[in-house]
């Protein structure tokens, strides 16, 4: 269970000043900086998907929402009000840790960072500056052996949004996202190369996507990155680190590592020192440009918040989330390929249930893998992932639709399956039977439909229709009839695929090949 208790506590020291481990890995040579090494350091800020706020009842807000209409008194720092913590929060941040190999504390603690500016309202922010809620852990990378260390978790309130309305000349603020949960995940200076860190990112949204934690969509803001950088020659120490500032999106992450480091390297190179500041990100000139220098750093007079007690977490409270955890991507990956799966099928299901809508407060959303699993019960699931993966995830494409916009029930496509695997139906008519659904979200069961749309197969007894196509398509198509007649096998097919036009896919095609060559003998 969570605890929380009210007397008051001493800043634990001893983690303030915890000795860092420096990490070391072997020399990586890159051709766009051969003599050079870079280093980077990621920030991460993921908005826990909770219903309401961290420290107040309010709602959180979603995209699109009218400004300031989810505002409590206690997020627009009201005199008197007090914070209450959302412990739906807590055990999502505590799933986070478990799934990042981190070790949660059982006691943590609250600190304010005081900073003034418009998009905050009390004046500073509530945080875990010196007692977070874990500490260490490493996620492992989808490419090469690679793994980055985790420094630490901890729990914090978002801020407002600004919005400057060129026309007017002024800031708008919206209180909306103000005291939203986030969790900073401070990784350790383990990334060697802009890929490094747009797989770290990807690899980092997939587990938070899988676990329930959070949404991890950059593009609404939900999950923001602060880059560290820093470049030196192989085997000297790190150089001076510089920050770049809130990167909303993989593409312009790599684009901003990049330049960076390409300014470092020409500064070192044209003898001066890089100064350390922090930074921003101007997308339409691909470059970094200063947002200030390290004497100009503000002192956020950390202290902490005496209206939250000490957060403490027992061990019970601890093994029944690790115990409740959904299956992470890793081991979803394995057991598919322990199904039989191929590498590339395992990869489309994979890439396909990481963009899957993520519930408020760890509830799971339905994915593509979930799909699967409920199909393949009972079912081969080679055949299950080929219907799904080419013929409805195929067909969704063409329509320029994703997943989530799947009219195609488990029982509908199920159902399909066995018409085709039973005879009934065959491929072709199972894919114009698909193709049938999705165009009219028809809720209509597969057997039903393709009585109605005359797409059930045409039995081995009934022999004169499966005829009687098969002489239309050598009337139809003269040429390629008398190119069989002349030894030419291979032009076979096309006849086969004329008959298949003619019955609308109900003719079996290997029964109408042999029907072909006898007529074509006569």
């Amino acid at each position: 269970m969570l605890v929380r208790r009210c007397p008051w506590r001493s800043v634990l020291l001893h983690q303030l000043w915890r000795p860092r481990h420096i990490h070391t890995r072997e020399a990586i040579y890159d051709k766009r900086w051969p003599d050079w090494q870079v280093v980077i350091g990621i920030e991460v800020h993921a908005q826990i998907k909770s219903r309401r706020k961290l420290f107040s009842e309010s709602f959180t807000s979603r995209p699109g929402e009218t400004p300031n209409t989810t505002v409590s008194a206690f997020d627009s720092a009201f005199p008197g009000t007090l914070p209450t913590l959302n412990p739906k929060c807590v055990e999502l941040a505590v799933r986070t840790a478990l799934a990042l190999n981190s070790k949660v504390q059982h006691h943590s603690a609250f600190d304010r960072k005081h900073y003034f500016y418009s998009d905050l309202p009390a004046g500073y922010q509530i945080t875990q500056r010196y007692a977070p809620l874990a500490s260490g852990g490493y996620i492992k990378l989808s490419k090469g052996d690679v793994s980055v260390g985790i420094t630490q978790i901890q729990l914090e309130q978002d801020t407002a949004k600004s919005t400057f309305d060129g026309l007017r000349r002024t800031s708008l603020i919206d209180l909306n996202r103000a005291g939203s949960g986030l969790m900073e995940i401070v990784s350790e200076p383990d990334m060697r190369s802009p890929e490094e860190a747009a797989d770290y990112v990807r690899t980092l949204q997939a587990v938070l996507r899988c676990i329930g934690s959070s949404d991890g969509n950059m593009e609404q803001g939900s999950f923001r990155c602060d880059v560290n950088v820093s470049v030196n020659k192989h085997g000297q120490a790190h150089g001076t680190r510089c920050e770049i500032k809130n990167l909303n999106s993989v593409k312009f992450m790599m684009i901003a590592i990049t330049s960076e480091v390409f300014r470092h390297i020409e500064l070192l190179e044209s003898g001066c020192s890089v100064p350390q500041d922090t930074r921003g990100f101007d997308e339409n000139k691909a470059e970094t440009f200063n947002l200030r220098s390290k004497a100009d750093s503000p002192d956020y007079r950390y202290m902490p918040d005496p209206n939250i007690p000490p957060l403490l977490l027992s061990e019970e409270y601890i093994e029944s989330i690790r115990k409740s955890m959904p299956d992470l991507p890793d081991a979803t990956r394995a057991r598919l390929l322990n199904l039989g799966l191929s590498e590339r099928d395992t990869d489309v299901l994979m890439a396909i249930d990481s963009g899957r809508e993520v519930g408020y407060d760890g509830e799971l959303g339905k994915g593509a893998v979930s799909y699967f699993d409920s199909l393949a019960q009972q079912r081969d699931p080679r055949v299950v992932v080929n219907w799904m993966t080419h013929e409805l995830i195929g067909q969704l494409t063409a329509r320029k639709e994703t997943f989530s916009d799947n009219p195609v029930s488990v029982e509908q496509l199920g159902e399909l399956i066995d018409l085709v695997q039973d005879g009934k139906i065959t491929g072709t008519s199972g894919k114009l039977l698909l193709k049938h659904i999705i165009a009219n979200r028809s809720s209509s069961a597969p057997s039903v439909l393709a009585q109605e749309l005359s797409l059930e197969a045409v039995s081995e007894d009934d022999s004169a229709s499966t005829r009687a196509w098969c002489v239309e398509a050598i009337e139809v198509l003269p040429d390629e009839a008398e190119a069989v007649r002349q030894g030419n096998p291979r032009v076979l097919n096309k006849l086969v695929g004329k008959v298949m036009q003619l019955s609308r896919g109900r003719a079996d095609a290997q029964s109408a090949r042999v029907v072909l060559e006898d007529v074509l003998r006569r």
